[in-house]
């Protein structure tokens, strides 16, 4: 059974003799994830992890360990395997998640191809997948601007340069910015003149501008009072005693993520993650009737559908819009 020839592959280490890869050949999952942006690694790790699991359940194996889609022998896929993991895919998991994981699934199937573990008609069946039909409700939430305020206020209310750290974090990231990239902003990025923030590790690794609305202007700039202006980081690490930690050492995504929790729950707000800042973004640029096509440019997306489904604005808002229509029937 295929389930038999799994090897231990990790990261981006060769694979062994034995393997059914020649001596030497990189892992094509390896070679996959480390083309990608940092931001999206742990996803479609994640996402070919998940994959090897709906395999095993078709497989009637064990249940595999976490990180074992960077070593599972993907080449050695047939149509009748990969289309076995869609149809379980489709039961066990909504339709995006399901996708993602197919998208990932053809990405690895194509680097064994390029590195001649696959035919080019084995390649092509196996990745021959249509995607799961269907949606379901999307995630996440729209942050109110009480919400918005709260947070603030809390950042505001004290004097110690963390606060002022975390006030400037938070408005950087109502400017539409995703996690890692407000993480992986340099002093040398902004530009508070006209507000202007150059996002170099973007998703794709494609750069863009951004600008700060006025509010996040000024946050960003009683930071730099504080951090002053030696070149590296914008956000710099702080330690227990306050004290601004000078090392070139940028936050992590995550770091990013517990400011926000840590905020949060000061202020007393209700659960919302990095990404709903984005969302909000996009609504707040919706309701001002910005075009689509701008609001896809600012937040750094390939496609104005995907804009479009980061929209959480409340039902009120739209059926405010839809009340603007007029209909010409009279009661009779």
């Amino acid at each position: 059974m295929m389930a038999d020839t799994l090897v231990p592959v990790a990261g981006t280490e060769l694979a062994p003799v034995g393997s059914g890869l020649p001596v030497g050949s990189p892992h094509p999952a390896a070679v996959y994830v480390a083309g990608l942006g940092e931001g999206s690694r742990r996803a479609i790790a994640r996402s070919l992890d998940l994959l090897v699991e709906v395999f095993m359940e078709v497989a009637g194996g064990p249940a595999p360990g976490r990180g074992v889609g960077l070593s599972f022998p993907w080449w050695n896929l047939r149509y009748s395997h990969t289309s076995a993991m869609r149809s379980r895919l489709q039961a066990r998991v909504a339709p995006a998640t399901a996708n993602k994981a197919l998208s990932a699934l053809r990405r690895v199937l194509k680097e064994c191809w390029r590195l001649g573990l696959m035919s080019v008609e084995d390649y092509q069946r196996a990745a021959d997948l249509p995607n799961v039909a269907g949606a379901v409700l999307p995630s996440g939430r729209d942050i109110s601007h009480g919400e918005i305020s709260a947070l603030m206020a809390d950042c505001t209310a004290g004097e110690r340069n963390l606060d002022y750290r975390d006030g400037a974090v938070l408005a950087v990231m109502l400017a539409g910015l995703r996690r890692s990239e407000v993480a992986s902003l340099s002093l040398e990025d902004v530009s508070l003149d006209d507000g202007r923030l150059v996002v170099r590790r973007a998703k794709r690794n494609k750069q863009r501008a951004v600008y700060l609305p006025m509010g996040a202007v000024a946050a960003v700039r009683d930071w730099l009072e504080r951090r002053r202006d030696m070149p590296g980081p914008l956000f710099l690490p702080i330690n227990k005693g306050d004290r601004i930690l000078y090392q070139n050492k940028f936050l992590s995504a995550q770091a990013i993520q517990v400011i926000l929790e840590r905020r949060r729950e000061s202020a007393g707000v209700a659960p919302c993650s990095p990404h709903d800042f984005r969302r909000t973004f996009v609504g707040d640029l919706l309701d001002a009737g910005v075009d689509l096509a701008t609001v896809q440019g600012l937040v750094g997306h390939a496609s104005p559908t995907t804009t479009a489904r980061y929209d959480r604005r409340p039902d009120a808002v739209k059926a405010a819009a839809v009340a603007k229509l007029h209909v010409p029937y009279s009661r009779r």
